[in-house]
């Protein structure tokens, strides 16, 4: 076959990825979309909680973040499965099971409950936002892989678009019926369409290019030839795990989930204390922000691979927005500052957060991926535990959400650093590096 029909910019190549995209990313966005509603609801569930619960702001701080405890201690297993299971039942028991238990939450009476719900929440989510990048690299060859990468995980902030208005409306119109509260009413109904996604997935996910029955034997064969360069030199999880560059992408990318989380989880209370009382404008003033970072991620994505840059486009956003972050408490009682402030800084976190995610999938080829992308995603997701935290430790500690602030504006600094000072190795040194000899 012509290098010019297997080229990337050829029309025929152009045409199956289209037909990609519309058979696999609708359907993986959506299912994000209610990972990360059912992720941040808490925070304006977290408005009523705290004087049905009794919750302080401390404890809701722990309780919201200890969610990504239960998912770092079955990440990793899950995506080691992944492989062998494949996509489609993985996905299917991970979107049930999470789906029933975050429909469940409305049985929440006592922070122990609190604690364990959140837990089991992540338990059960645990490895499908690494299982998804895993996927994608079987489907998309490293050129596209940034841009397939941010359509799908673009639906993080749609799920912050959809989620600030929408749980805001399900508390204040269905507080009292039946005899719930507000907010167990916006637990069981943003609950339960996973449970549905989870089934729908069982039935039309294909695990690999070589199953998909809507693919023809030439479009499978083209496919093969785009990814062939690109998975030519299959990696063990054993030399993945003596790869210092995994560690360094770990602890980059904790330190992009500490901010993305501190923020994500007390944003409703952030704009709460610029003198916003009144829950639908909480609601819609929370998804500005979100608005802004999924168009960031949409360009950044597009210009890291139409570039085919890395380091720059993820470390130059985190730069920025730790800069903006820091500058945050300044900004303290004028309201339109605030949210010009906050939307910058949360469109800055999900661009860094983006590309970073494109870097792996270039590292560690073949089944590795799949083990050495969740090991990035369980070293980092803690994170994501410790950044709402310790915004609820500072509040507790000093009656002021500012030092949590400024904390999470120096760790996000730290991540933009690390991921500057990690210069990429050459594919040639690369490949020499994993198969020595």
């Amino acid at each position: 076959m012509s290098n010019l029909l297997i080229s990337p910019g050829s029309d025929v190549i152009s045409a199956l990825y289209r037909k990609l995209n519309w058979r696999l990313l609708p359907l993986l966005f959506i299912c994000y979309v209610f990972a990360y509603l059912d992720r941040i609801n808490v925070g304006f569930a977290k408005m009523q909680m705290q004087s049905d619960l009794g919750l302080s702001d401390a404890a809701y701080g722990a309780g919201a973040g200890v969610f990504f405890l239960g998912y770092v201690l079955f990440e990793i297993p899950s995506n080691l499965m992944l492989p062998r299971v494949g996509a489609r039942k993985t996905f299917s028991r991970i979107l049930v099971c999470w789906g029933i238990t975050s429909a469940c939450m409305l049985f929440v009476r006592n922070v122990p409950m609190f604690y364990a719900m959140r837990f089991l929440l992540g338990v059960f989510e645990a490895g499908f936002a690494p299982g998804m990048i895993y996927y994608l690299s079987c489907w998309y060859g490293p050129k596209r892989m940034a841009r397939a990468i941010a359509i799908v995980f673009i639906a993080g902030p749609v799920g912050g678009i959809i989620g600030g208005p929408l749980s805001a409306w399900l508390i204040t119109t269905f507080e009292g019926v039946g005899g719930l509260a507000g907010w167990q009413w916006m637990f069981l109904l943003e609950g339960l369409p996973c449970v549905f996604l989870g089934i729908l997935m069982f039935f039309v996910l294909a695990n690999r290019p070589a199953e998909a029955r809507w693919l023809s034997v030439e479009e499978k064969r083209l496919l093969e030839c785009e990814l062939g360069s690109s998975s030519s030199h299959a990696h063990s999880f054993r030399a993945v795990l003596r790869d210092p560059r995994i560690y360094i992408l770990a602890s980059a990318y904790f330190c992009i989930i500490f901010s993305i989380y501190a923020f994500s989880f007390w944003l409703p209370a952030l704009i709460k204390a610029q003198g916003v009382n009144d829950m639908m404008q909480l609601g819609w003033y929370a998804a500005i922000p979100y608005i802004a970072a999924a168009f960031g991620m949409y360009w950044i994505g597009r210009r890291s691979d139409r570039v085919g840059e890395r380091r720059f486009h993820c470390a130059i956003p985190a730069g920025i927005g730790a800069a903006l972050i820091l500058i945050y408490p300044f900004a303290d009682g004028n309201l339109a500052l605030s949210i010009s402030l906050l939307t910058l800084a949360t469109a800055m976190m999900f661009m860094a957060y983006t590309v970073l995610w494109a870097m792996p999938s270039e590292l560690i080829k073949g089944e590795a991926a799949a083990g050495g992308i969740a090991l990035i995603n369980t070293i980092g997701l803690s994170g994501g535990f410790w950044g709402p935290a310790v915004i609820g430790w500072a509040k507790t500690a000093t009656g002021s959400m500012t030092p949590g602030i400024v904390a999470v504006g120096c760790v996000f600094l730290c991540g933009a650093l690390i991921i500057f000072a990690n210069k990429p190795l050459t594919r040639k040194r690369l490949v020499a590096e994993y198969n020595p000899g």
